[in-house]
């Protein structure tokens, strides 16, 4: 994973994160985008909250999808783009933190198919919790720019 397809990939990739209203609406932010790796956080708050009082299950979803396609987004060409083709997901344990850590990143790059994996911890006290594994395949969308 040494050539940067796009020298400019870290501006794409938080430029597509900005046009995510589903990110907005669950408070997540982007503070890492790294060539094959994202970070997104989110804070726990009740909004996001299933019965029990822990993170709701598709939140750690979206999140841990949006990571690691991301993480495919920071290897491909200029004017292409991604999109999630499937996923595998395990709960591990409960999302119960004061915010959650997804970490995506790239196993197989491809020109057709990138495979990628993502991790989502709970941080409470400054102690991360493994709560969900994640592994995805990404289709490449070669001359497919996203909406602006």
């Amino acid at each position: 994973m040494t050539r940067l397809p796009d020298p400019q990939f870290a501006d794409k990739v938080r430029a597509s994160f900005d046009l995510q209203n589903a990110m907005t609406l669950i408070q997540a932010s982007l503070p890492v985008v790294a060539h094959g790796s994202t970070e997104i956080h989110v804070p726990h708050w009740s909004g996001i909250e299933q019965q029990h009082g822990f993170v709701h299950g598709g939140v750690v979803g979206m999140i841990a999808d949006s990571a690691a396609g991301y993480a495919a987004m920071t290897m491909v060409a200029d004017g292409a783009s991604v999109l999630t083709v499937e996923y595998k997901m395990n709960l591990l344990a409960p999302a119960d933190g004061e915010k959650l850590i997804a970490r995506g990143k790239v196993v197989r790059p491809g020109r057709t198919l990138i495979v990628t994996q993502a991790e989502v911890y709970a941080v409470r006290d400054g102690k991360e919790t493994l709560c969900a594994l994640m592994q995805q395949t990404i289709m490449v969308m070669h001359g497919k720019s996203e909406k602006t």
